[in-house]
C-alpha cells in the first residue's frame, strides 16, 4: 500500500487515529464519565442547561464555588461525534471544592454540525461565559479552558487568536488551558477514516488546526497524554507544545504513563493527581 502521510500507508494511519483499538471497549470510561457526572448532578448546587447560542445544542451546565471564583471550562470529547455536557462534570466536586467553579460545555455533533460551526459554538460559549459568568459568582477575568481528545482540539481554538474581537471579548479572555490528548493538526485527520463524518477539504483542516494559528497573546498551557496513546496522538500534542513555546509563551507538556485517551480526563477527578495539582497551579 502507497504511503499517504509520513510513513504511514491508509491501514497504518487509521490505526494510529483510532483511539479506541488501544483499549478495546470503551464502554467502562464512558460510563465511569457518566456515573461521576451523576454524582456531581446529585450532591452540588448547580445551573443546567443554560444556552448560551441559537442552536438547541448550544447549552452548559454550570456548578458555582462562591463569590466571585475562578472558572474551569471543560469542553468534551468523543471525535465530535458523541458523548455531551452530561458526561462531562465529573471534575466539577474536585475543582468546586478547591473554589473553582465548573461549566461543561455542549456542542452540536457532527455530521450534524460542520467542524466550522462546533468551533463558533465552542468560542461562543466562552463569550457567554465571559458576558454573563458574573451572575452566576464567576469572575469574567479568571475564565480557564480545558479539554479532552476533541475537546483539547476545540480548546485549542478558542486559545486561537482572531475570533476574540467579533464576539466582544479581549484576546485574553482565557488565562490559562490543560489540553489533554488533543488534535492540533488536522491534516492526517482528514486523510484517515475520521473524515467520512467531519468531510473535511484543505480549507477546513487548515483553518479549524489551533498549530496554524497560535494567538498574538498566548497564556500558560498544559499539554499531556496517556503513555498508551498511540505515536500520532503523542506527536500531536508535543509539536503543539514545541510551537507554544517557540512563539514565546509557557507550555508544559508531558506524559502520564499508565493512562490511555480515555481515562486520562477522570484524572481532573482526583484531588491528589498530577493534573488536578497543575491545573490549580495555573488558576493561582
Amino acid at each position: 500500500m502507497p504511503k499517504i502521510y509520513r510513513d504511514f500507508n491508509q491501514e497504518e494511519l487509521d490505526l494510529q487515529y483510532n483511539a479506541q483499538a488501544t483499549v478495546g471497549d470503551i464502554s467502562p470510561f464512558v460510563e465511569a464519565y457518566g456515573e461521576q457526572s451523576a454524582l456531581a448532578h446529585s450532591t452540588l448546587t448547580y445551573h443546567e442547561g443554560l444556552s448560551f447560542g441559537p442552536s438547541p445544542e448550544e447549552t452548559l451546565d454550570l456548578f458555582p464555588a462562591g463569590k466571585n471564583a475562578p472558572l474551569l471550562v471543560f469542553v468534551h470529547g468523543g471525535y465530535w461525534r458523541m458523548l455531551s455536557k452530561n458526561e462531562s462534570s465529573f471534575m466539577a466536586p474536585n475543582f468546586v471544592d478547591q473554589g473553582v467553579a465548573v461549566a461543561a460545555i455542549n456542542y452540536t455533533l457532527s455530521p450534524e454540525a460542520t467542524l466550522d460551526q462546533i468551533v463558533a459554538e465552542v468560542r461562543r460559549s466562552i463569550a457567554w461565559l465571559y458576558h454573563n459568568g458574573a451572575e452566576f459568582d464567576c469572575d469574567p477575568d479568571r475564565i480557564f479552558i480545558s479539554g479532552s481528545s476533541a475537546g483539547g482540539h476545540l480548546a485549542g481554538m478558542v486559545l486561537n487568536g482572531g475570533w476574540q474581537k467579533d464576539q466582544g471579548v479581549p484576546e485574553d479572555v482565557i488565562k490559562g488551558g490543560m489540553l489533554l490528548s488533543g488534535l492540533y493538526d488536522l491534516e492526517p485527520v482528514a486523510l484517515a477514516y475520521p473524515n467520512e463524518w467531519l468531510s473535511l477539504d484543505a480549507e477546513a483542516v487548515h483553518r479549524n488546526s489551533p498549530l496554524y494559528f497560535l494567538p498574538e497573546q498566548g497564556c500558560p498551557v498544559v499539554i499531556s497524554y496517556g503513555g498508551y496513546e498511540t505515536p500520532e496522538f503523542k506527536r500531536q500534542s508535543t509539536d503543539y507544545a514545541t510551537k507554544w513555546q517557540a512563539a514565546g509563551f509557557t507550555a508544559d507538556c508531558f506524559e502520564i504513563a499508565e493512562r490511555n485517551h480515555f481515562d486520562i480526563p477522570l484524572e481532573l477527578a482526583k484531588p491528589d493527581s498530577v493534573l488536578t495539582y497543575k491545573m490549580l497551579a495555573l488558576i493561582a
